[in-house]
C-alpha cells in the first residue's frame, strides 16, 4: 500500500505545475452601477435556479410572510432569536406553530428534521452576478435554519445587493473580519446523481422563497 502511495506522491512532485498568471484568467465578473439592472439580474439568476422571488416593502412584510405560509401550507416554522426583521417575522407567525432556535440542536434534532416545514433567515447580502444569497450564520441564526427544513424563506434587503462576490468582500472589508462560516445559496437543493435525473430537496430544502425587501 505504501508503495502505491509513494508512486502517486512521486508523480505529483514530478509534475511541477505552474501557477497561472493574471493574463491567463479570462473570467471577468459582471459589474454595474445601475440599481434596477442589478436587481433585475439578481432576480433573474435566482428564478432560473427555481427560487421564488417576491418583492415587498417593510410595512407589508408580516402580511406577506403569513400569506406565503398559508399558500404553501406551512404548519410549523422555525426562526432565529434576532435580526432586523425579527419582530415582523414573529408577528406573521402568530397563527402558526413557531419554534425559536434557542437551544442546542441535540435537544430537538428529531423535531427539526421531521416536523418543521420551513426556516426563516435574514441575508447578509445578495450577488447579482450569479443570483446568489449570502448568509452569515451565527448563534442567533444558525446555518441549520437554511439547510434542514423543506422550505427556506430568505429575507434580503434590496440595498444589500451588489454586482459580484469580489465587490462584496471588498466593500465589507472581509480581510479584517473574515467570517468563520458563509453560506452561498442560488436556489433550492438539487442533485442529478441518480440516473442524471434532476431532483430537488435531496440534500436540503426543496423550496426557496426569497423575499426582496425595498428600503425605506
Amino acid at each position: 500500500m505504501s508503495s502505491v502511495r509513494n508512486a502517486i506522491l512521486s508523480r505529483l512532485r514530478d509534475a511541477k505545475p505552474e501557477a497561472k498568471t493574471m493574463e491567463d484568467i479570462t473570467y471577468q465578473p459582471w459589474v454595474s452601477t445601475d440599481e434596477k439592472l442589478i436587481t433585475a439580474r439578481f432576480i433573474k439568476g435566482l428564478s432560473a435556479s427555481h427560487a421564488e422571488v417576491i418583492s415587498t416593502g417593510h410595512q407589508d412584510l408580516s402580511k406577506l410572510i403569513e400569506k406565503v405560509a398559508v399558500d404553501k401550507e406551512l404548519q410549523r416554522i422555525v426562526l432565529g432569536t434576532s435580526g432586523e426583521f425579527h419582530e415582523q417575522i414573529v408577528q406573521a407567525s402568530k397563527s402558526l406553530k413557531t419554534d425559536f432556535f434557542d437551544c442546542d440542536i441535540k435537544d430537538w434534532k428529531s423535531t427539526l428534521f421531521n416536523d418543521v416545514d420551513a426556516g426563516i433567515t435574514h441575508c447578509l447580502a445578495g450577488i447579482a452576478d450569479t443570483g446568489t444569497l449570502v448568509l452569515w450564520p451565527d448563534i442567533a441564526e444558525p446555518r441549520t435554519l437554511s439547510l434542514v427544513p423543506p422550505c427556506h424563506i430568505a429575507l434580503v434587503k434590496r440595498s444589500t445587493i451588489v454586482s459580484n462576490f469580489a465587490e462584496l468582500m471588498e466593500m465589507q472589508a472581509w480581510q479584517n473580519n473574515m467570517p468563520t462560516n458563509i453560506v452561498l445559496i442560488s436556489g433550492p437543493s438539487k442533485t442529478a446523481d441518480i440516473q442524471q435525473t434532476l431532483a430537488y430537496g435531496a440534500h436540503g430544502p426543496s423550496q426557496l422563497v426569497v423575499i426582496l425587501i425595498e428600503d425605506l
